[in-house]
């Protein structure tokens, strides 16, 4: 038995190597002018890079990051998606929730462990930075002398995102406006921050020589435009690659697919599943992958890589690359065209896909077999004071000013609202209408849980506003990896969906979709001290009030840096701040 407990508990809190070391970056954020798509544009970048630089460490490294703000008006954070801040809650970049936001000319210093080996990225999480090109790759390596559960010749890292000509701040008036102005389907789709607008590389005058002018008649634009020209994938035949991926996208699900080629999925947000062979594959906003690619086929061809969209009818180009088997010219024409993505709205083929995802057995540890307590969260689309909201439980969140990892450490009065939020919904809500009563209420409250407790959160999906209409949510949890329990349509029924929850190999996740008129249940383990944010990874729902906040272990955080909590602590809070951040 005891050997048993500690073999959990190292499986729980994995011992550090002995050679981690500590990485130190010093990063500005700025604007800057670049043409991610070959049209010009406002860009936000770092250190003047679109995407940002990749992070690439070993598990068990301390990241050092020295990030000052150089935007003009704006503040600025940096949350590190899939890293569980084991902790370090204050680093988890969350404005409002986790620290103040980082003021114009100021700097913050980011400094946490990567406990875990896998694929993740980092991104701004204020207003909607991320949309504005805040985002870049955050690969980590197994540590020296572990070794992976795959075997490969070489990789590719590819963060595929969205991109909009009109700039984010106009798309967040439009959110909060009376009447309504949606943010419209991204113009282009980008594979590490490069595509083409009202073009298609699929064009063989663009392929040929990759030296074609810009113009709206549906040639791509290289020349004088290195910022938008693909990057092409080399490789040499008869070798086995791995692609990792991860989705930055602010609106769009993606499909991802190589022309002819098999991909084996064998990761899933920094953790190890069973290998699966596919065609393509469904990555929703936040989500990570890595899969295996083998270059078997007609080493005398290059073939087309794409991104193209999914849950929500298209009105984007596909993004598209090449992978090109050295020797070949790297333009080569490919002489297949490029896949073709799966209908929009055949979401019965994306719950196969979800549902192939399983647990490596022997590398991730197994989910309790029973929960401590069961929350419901039904999304649906409201309106508070005339404007269009999303709620949660008929609550639509906004986040306070003082943000929560101090007000409640400190016990700050009157920083948000302390009422317990709603556990359920009514059992005669109509999921497959819009809501009889769309009034709904703005609030801050927050789920209180126990430390050490195993909670079982139900996103219940239903009808938005207007008739027939139920969309695709990816929600993404900080803090902590969740997993996977199951996949239904309609009205959650306990009795009967429990009895189907996967608890043998379930997958270990940071991000799990909701589908249409459907519920998706997960099952974590409260055993982080923190606060930490549940939130549909659509940049435009959070900003319209998609999310939940979860506190645990409060009296267990320690050492809270004054810089990440110090707006709106009394003087008297600031004191007793700094002796606690001098004790330890």
């Amino acid at each position: 038995m005891i050997i048993n407990f500690i073999t959990i508990l190292l499986l729980i809190r994995p011992s550090l190597p002995l050679g981690s070391k500590t990485r130190h970056f010093e990063w500005e954020v700025g604007y800057m002018f670049r043409s991610p798509d070959c049209v010009e544009n406002l860009v936000m970048g770092i250190n003047g890079q679109f995407p940002g630089p990749t992070i690439r460490a070993e598990a068990g490294d301390t990241l050092h990051v020295k990030l000052t703000n150089k935007l003009h008006t704006e503040g600025v954070v940096i949350h590190w998606h899939g890293i569980r801040q084991l902790g370090t809650p204050w680093a988890d970049g969350t404005a409002s929730v986790s620290q103040c936001v980082i003021n114009p000319g100021d700097t913050f210093v980011y400094r946490f462990k990567v406990d875990k080996a896998g694929t993740y990225f980092y991104h701004g999480h204020y207003g909607m930075q991320r949309t504005a090109g805040l985002y870049g790759s955050l690969i980590v390596d197994v540590a020296e002398g572990e070794k992976e559960p795959f075997d490969y010749d070489g990789e590719f890292s590819l963060l595929l995102s969205d991109w909009w000509h009109r700039s984010v701040h106009e798309q967040e008036v439009g959110l909060s406006s009376v009447p309504f102005r949606w943010i419209g389907e991204p113009q282009s789709l980008l594979i590490n921050g490069r595509g083409q607008y009202t073009c298609s590389l699929a064009s063989s005058s663009a392929v040929a020589d990759g030296n074609a002018t810009t113009d709206r008649g549906g040639r791509c634009g290289f020349l004088g435009h290195e910022e938008c020209a693909p990057q092409i994938l080399h490789v040499l035949p008869n070798r086995t690659y791995r692609l990792r991926l991860a989705s930055a996208a602010s609106l769009s699900s993606l499909n991802f697919a190589v022309s002819s080629h098999k991909l084996v999925v064998v990761e899933a947000d920094g953790n190890y599943v069973q290998p699966f062979a596919v065609d393509d594959l469904d990555i929703y906003s936040g989500e990570s992958y890595s899969v295996l690619l083998a270059t078997d086929q007609n080493p005398a061809a290059n073939y087309f890589i794409s991104a193209g969209v999914r849950g929500r009818r298209p009105n984007t180009t596909q993004a598209l690359t090449i992978l090109n088997y050295k020797p070949n010219p790297p333009f080569k024409p490919p002489t297949l065209p490029p896949p073709v993505t799966p209908r929009w709205d055949d979401f019965d083929r994306s719950r196969r896909f979800s549902l192939k995802i399983r647990a490596l057995v022997g590398r991730s540890r197994k989910p309790p077999r029973k929960s401590n307590r069961q929350i419901l969260l039904l999304n649906t689309q409201n309106t508070v004071d005339g404007l269009l909201r999303w709620s949660i439980n008929n609550i639509s969140l906004a986040l306070p000013a003082t943000p929560y990892l101090g007000s409640i450490k400190y016990r700050l009065k009157h920083a948000f609202d302390g009422a317990p939020p709603p556990e359920t919904f009514p059992e005669n809500y109509n999921l497959a209408r819009p809501p009889a009563n769309p009034n709904s209420t703005v609030g801050s409250r927050v789920y209180r849980l126990q430390l050490n407790s195993t909670v079982d959160v139900v996103l219940q999906n239903a009808n938005a506003m207007q008739e027939n209409v139920s969309e695709i949510h990816p929600w993404h949890l900080h803090g902590h990896d969740f997993w996977v329990l199951g996949y239904g349509k309609g009205r959650f029924a306990a009795a009967e969906a429990e009895r189907h929850f996967n608890l043998e190999d379930p997958p270990l996740r940071n991000t799990a979709v909701v589908y249409p008129y459907g519920w998706t249940a997960v099952r974590f383990a409260a055993d982080n001290p923190g606060v930490w944010v549940f939130h549909c990874h659509v940049e435009a729902h959070l900003h319209m009030g998609m999310g939940v906040v979860f506190a645990e272990g409060m009296d267990r955080v320690r050492g809270i840096p004054r810089a990440a909590i110090a707006c709106g602590l009394t003087a008297k809070m600031k004191t007793a701040a700094k002796e606690e951040e001098d004790g330890n």
